[in-house]
């Protein structure tokens, strides 16, 4: 049992709620991404999401898009995420972590490269948003070999028959995202999300996270109790925006911001 599957069946037997926190790799400059991952550790985050920066993240609104493009221009590509990661594995050896992206990015370096770099690495699993589990069998595979999880979504619009496809080929968690739209949105309800996680229970006992439009405390709070867990993304980013010029601060304020959702979904 990896990282992520032992402290997500460690949270569910104490039943309490994952906090999945999310920031991109090399954003505002690679420095600052390690001190940033155990700030939100130290703020109450049990699973990190580390983006791979990309050029055109189709699922992501604009701070996280901006925050891509922050990384990319200071010359972040998926090796030095990967570096960032050991560096955080250096004085953390236990918070499970992700990396969030695009295909593009780990075909380009190599399946197998990725998966053995990953590992050494100190990585958890993948998140990728444009492979659906039909084109994923190569990949899942060889991550799958060294006990790497790849964590597929469910959108509101995924139809029955689709979530058994999914559920079917789980592994880590389900990310369920909560509204129809692109992360950072502002729409967020709990409309229909409870229904809807219920279908995806019935195929699998594999954790469910709630991501897309959690920003605070009071969101988290709303959500949680329907699911496993949050994801926690945009808000924590656009932190890292307003303190782009000050990344020293970068670490305290994140901090602060995670305490404050931890606490409100603890009560």
């Amino acid at each position: 049992m990896n990282r992520l599957r032992r402290r997500l069946a460690d949270l569910r037997e104490s039943r309490r709620k994952a906090l999945v926190a999310f920031i991109t790799g090399g954003d505002p400059d690679r420095a600052t991404t390690a001190p940033a991952l155990h700030a939100l550790v130290s703020g109450g985050a049990d699973v990190l999401e580390v983006g791979v920066p990309f050029s055109d993240p189709e699922a992501e609104g604009p701070a996280v898009q901006k925050s891509s493009e922050r990384a990319l221009a200071v010359g972040t590509r998926l090796s030095d995420v990967l570096d960032i990661v050991k560096q955080f594995r250096k004085d953390d050896a236990n918070t499970p972590v992700l990396l969030m992206g695009y295909l593009n990015s780990f075909e380009r370096m190599g399946y197998r490269e990725f998966v053995d770099r990953a590992a050494k690495a100190g990585v958890d699993g993948v998140i990728v948003v444009n492979l659906p589990p039909e084109e994923a069998r190569e990949f899942a595979a060889l991550m799958h070999e060294r006990d790497l999880d790849i964590v597929f979504l469910i959108a509101p619009t995924t139809t029955p028959g689709r979530i058994e496809t999914i559920a079917a080929r789980a592994s880590g968690f389900i990310y369920y995202v909560a509204l129809r739209g692109v992360t950072g949105a502002n729409h967020l309800t709990t409309d229909g999300i409870a229904e809807q996680i219920e279908r995806i229970r019935a195929c699998t006992d594999v954790p469910i996270m709630i991501g897309f439009g959690i920003k605070d405390g009071a969101s988290a709070s709303r959500v949680a109790p329907l699911a496993d867990g949050v994801v926690v993304g945009s808000s924590i980013v656009s932190t890292m925006e307003s303190l782009q010029k000050e990344p020293m601060k970068i670490p305290a304020a994140l901090e602060a911001q995670v305490k404050e959702i931890r606490t409100a979904i603890d009560r």
